[in-house]
């Protein structure tokens, strides 16, 4: 199954923070330009020399996450034992 999905929603859901958490460990990244309107430009990796990122945006990373997490839970178990 493939339900494609938009860039807005995979960084509104806080995934995206999320691995790039991960990414910051080996010192990538997924960069996406965002217009005013709201609208993703461009996606691309990226090396980067920071490593991840500060309290504010880690707290609001976790609520969006935790929010993604308590909305889509019963279907993600239901399709990890599809």
């Amino acid at each position: 199954m493939v339900d494609k999905k938009t860039w807005k929603e995979f960084r509104e859901s806080g995934i995206l923070w999320w691995i790039n958490m991960i990414l910051h460990i080996f010192g990538w990244a997924i960069v996406v330009n965002v217009e005013d309107s709201g609208e993703v430009t461009e996606a691309y990796p990226a090396r980067v020399k920071f490593r991840g990122f500060d309290e504010k945006n880690n707290t609001v990373g976790y609520i969006k996450v935790s929010e993604y997490l308590k909305k889509n839970i019963v279907e993600i178990e239901k399709e990890s034992k599809e």
